[in-house]
């Protein structure tokens, strides 16, 4: 209890988003909130003032990727239904929040990104934080990582082609019982959606309406 208000003490931006754009909205999972304290936004966020980087939107991170939204990460977060057992894949590192939240909630995280300087300044920003539970791949995302599949879940943080989702590679790398979470759509517009393969069947569950960018790659743009 003590660590967690001296964190809030701390990072009072990092409340304040937590409460207004997190809380508020809905997302009421206590380990996803404590995961989110502990995981202050300005460490992966660079060059801007305080005040932009707790901001209620998408920021730049460079290199034409973005730093998604809190709510989204969050929400994305509790979809996820983590219960610190799983082994989990993340498409697209960007600059490490996503993961490091992740991190904190699962047993293992391997994360996948194609832009080889965003990966090592995730790996850089995560190391600040003392997470050790991260294994960062620099690769074509779409492809997934099959050499340490099967994953109990998929988190896919940038567009995925609705017209390829049936042949997606990661669709072979989920475990028994887990799926894929990712924004599946058009190139401008998505549904956040659960996937799942049952037998040569998908099912899927939509969950909120969502813009990311896109993913690029065999499997992608």
């Amino acid at each position: 209890m003590e660590q967690l208000e001296n964190l809030m003490n701390k990072y009072p931006e990092n409340e304040l988003m937590i409460k207004e754009q997190i809380m508020r909205r809905g997302v009421t999972d206590e380990n996803v909130i404590s995961a989110f304290r502990a995981t202050p936004r300005e460490f992966f966020v660079h060059g801007l003032s305080k005040q932009i980087i707790y901001f209620d939107s998408p920021q730049s991170i460079g290199y034409g990727q973005t730093i998604s939204q809190p709510y989204m990460v969050a929400l994305m977060t509790e979809q996820l239904r983590l219960t610190g057992k799983e082994k989990v894949l993340e498409i697209g590192t960007g600059s490490g929040y996503q993961t490091a939240v992740l991190a904190r909630l699962a047993k293992q995280v391997y994360t996948v990104e194609r832009i080889s300087e965003l990966s090592l300044r995730a790996r850089q920003n995560l190391d600040r934080l003392g997470i050790t539970n991260v294994s960062f791949a620099v690769a074509d995302g779409s492809l997934g990582l099959p050499e340490f599949a099967p994953y109990d879940r998929i988190i896919v943080t940038c567009a995925m082609p609705e017209n390829k989702l049936s042949v997606s590679p990661l669709l072979e790398q989920i475990a028994d019982n887990g799926f894929i979470l990712a924004p599946v759509g058009s190139e401008f517009f998505q549904i956040l959606t659960r996937v799942r393969k049952i037998r040569r069947r998908i099912e899927k569950e939509q969950i909120s309406s969502c813009v990311f960018v896109q993913m690029i790659g065999k499997y992608g743009w």
